[in-house]
């Protein structure tokens, strides 16, 4: 997983990108990590989108901060918001996502060179 953005040419893995049903989740665990590291780069964690998916999952940046200190992994991580994000929680923030910032996952992908498949 990637966390050092220094280079211009890493990215944090896409905002559309699904972890176990969460979109976002991906993208936010890079960058926070990043963030952290301070490997971040030009990113902004959190930006609002990283805020507004984790008001939708019912978490505060705070709590998430800590939670990465203790989960390394994906998996980890997506077993912490299970315990604590209800599944209509999870699909109200991704169909926000899909739906009305679509345009946004669409300028992130052309900005870091995602060719649509």
């Amino acid at each position: 997983m990637p966390t050092d953005f220094r280079s211009g040419s890493v990215f944090p893995r896409r905002g559309r990108d699904s972890i176990e049903g969460f979109l976002w989740i991906a993208r936010l665990f890079d960058k926070a990590r990043a963030a952290r590291d301070e490997t971040i780069f030009d990113y902004i964690y959190p930006c609002p989108m990283d805020r507004a998916v984790m008001d939708r999952w019912g978490i505060s940046e705070r709590v998430f901060n800590a939670a990465i200190e203790n989960a390394h992994t994906d998996e980890e991580i997506v077993a912490w918001l299970r315990a604590r994000v209800p599944q209509k929680n999870r699909d109200e923030a991704n169909r926000w996502l899909l739906e009305e910032k679509i345009g946004n996952l669409e300028k992130q992908d052309t900005e870091e060179g995602v060719v649509p498949a």
